[in-house]
């Protein structure tokens, strides 16, 4: 199928992917402009007639054709995944793994969640009617996707918009656009009409194109809380669902299983060479335990292969760019500076920033209160759990947080009050499977991704209220 079957081209100059590790020119993609979105709204329009009048067992098999597809060329999608994100070819492949089960999900979604009987005559004059609410598409849905996970939270949006009978137009990020393309050509294989999903590749322009289009009935944005707010602005009156950054904290109680406790945060911190909105950024540890963990998570820190992601035995690849790790670097100067100590790592070659651990950061300094979005990870210690659960909940903004223990009255204590839209107990704070509600609270909180909870957010209710008397 040709690039020029899949999106927009205007004769503007193609977008170069490179690679995030050495360079290299992984491939080109037409670029869209702003001026274009005439045509892109043409063919939404058409595409979410023709969706919304796909049976739902139709739906449901492209969903799971398209799954099967991408399942045979598993190790192909893995490949575009390290070439152009710079994810590591064991992390890639679970990627991989994950955009196979959302389909799936999305398959099921699209059989399952039609609506429900309501019981009219519950209620006192309307004994004689009955009826039920239906599940009705949108129309056309706007989805603006990140780098970090390239394949897998593009199919976070396409498959819940698809089941429910949408149109999309697809705006993946210029850095990792090619993963993106390829699972909208596995679902067009799998048989879904090519006017459904219209794929725009571009800048800032036509993002705003997209998203203030007044036929666009809704918003579907992960990426940063700048991008979120200059959205919110622009969108005009239309649903809005946003999956925005994180700094997770992960606590580890004196009682909890201290392997499990250092093993698990290590993952969570480094995981995507840290570019992970729900990583551990912030390991609380009681004081008891302090000086062991610190001890134990540094060594195994210093263990960890930072190199070419396609290599089998590497654990950290690079960030997305080299511009996105003096960034990293400069941040944490500026902790340095302001009085963190450095315990290993803050080495950089090119896009390549080695796992850095901190400990004594001032609260006062901005990596313990934004996201850092790097294999950046800082250690503190507190007494009680009182205390560990106000050092979590200081930043304004929060999707996922930690807490290892065996006290099962401790880990309900934190779950209760820690504001979070996840509390992962003996679990680090990247804990996620591709079924359950993900989403943010306080700050920039908007909307729940997961498959049933993005399909309900990208459908609305019609009700149907027959009187019989």
């Amino acid at each position: 199928m040709s690039a020029a079957q899949l999106h927009i081209t205007t004769g503007l100059a193609p977008i170069s992917v490179y690679s995030p590790y050495d360079g290299a020119l992984v491939g080109s993609v037409d670029a869209t402009h702003a001026s274009e979105i005439g045509e892109l709204l043409a063919l939404a329009r058409r595409g979410a007639q023709l969706s919304r009048n796909l049976p739902r067992h139709r739906r449901a098999s492209i969903l799971e054709c398209a799954a099967q597809i991408v399942e045979r060329r598993r190790d192909a999608f893995a490949e575009t995944i390290v070439r152009e994100a710079g994810k590591a070819i064991v992390q890639a492949r679970k990627e991989v793994l994950r955009c196979i089960n959302t389909l799936k999900l999305s398959a099921e979604e699209a059989k399952r969640n039609a609506g429900e009987i309501v019981p009219f005559d519950a209620y006192t004059g309307s004994e004689r009617r009955q009826g039920w609410f239906t599940r009705e598409p949108l129309g056309i849905i706007t989805a603006i996707t990140p780098y970090n996970d390239p394949l897998n939270l593009v199919a976070h949006k396409l498959g819940p918009a698809l089941a429910g009978g949408n149109a999309v137009l697809l705006k993946p990020s210029e850095l990792t656009p090619l993963s993106a393309i390829n699972l909208v050509e596995a679902l067009r294989e799998a048989g879904l009409p090519q006017e459904v999903i219209t794929v725009a590749i571009g800048g800032t322009d036509l993002g705003k194109a997209l998203v203030a289009a007044r036929d666009v009935r809704m918003v579907s944005f992960t990426g940063g809380f700048a991008t979120g707010e200059a959205i919110s602005r622009s969108a005009g009156l239309k649903k809005l669902a946003m999956e925005l950054g994180g700094n997770a904290a992960v606590i580890v109680m004196n009682d909890c299983d201290f392997d499990k406790a250092v093993e698990g945060s290590l993952s969570g911190s480094f995981w995507a060479a840290g570019q992970n909105c729900i990583g551990a950024q912030r390991i609380l540890v009681q004081a008891a335990i302090y000086e062991r963990f610190r001890d134990a998570f540094v060594a195994a820190t210093t263990k960890l292969q930072a190199d070419d992601p396609s290599h089998e035995d590497t654990d950290v690849g690079p960030m997305i760019s080299q511009q996105a790790a003096e960034r990293a670097e400069a941040a944490v100067n500026d902790a340095i500076a302001a009085g963190a100590k450095l315990l290993c790592g803050h080495r950089r070659e090119g896009s390549l920033y080695y796992p850095t651990v901190l400990e004594g950061m001032p609260t006062s300094c901005r990596l313990w209160h934004e996201e850092v979005f790097a294999p950046v990870v800082m250690l503190a210690t507190f007494d009680t759990l009182d205390e560990a659960i106000e050092m979590a909940n200081d930043p304004e903004y929060s999707l996922h947080a930690g807490i290892f223990t065996n006290n099962l009255a401790d880990a309900l204590e934190a779950a209760g009050r820690i504001e979070a839209g996840g509390v992962m107990i003996n679990d680090s704070s990247d804990y996620r499977i591709d079924a359950m509600p993900f989403g943010g609270f306080k700050y920039g909180s908007m909307g729940r991704e997961g498959v049933r909870f993005a399909y309900e957010e990208m459908t609305q209710p019609k009700v149907i209220c027959i009187n019989r008397g």
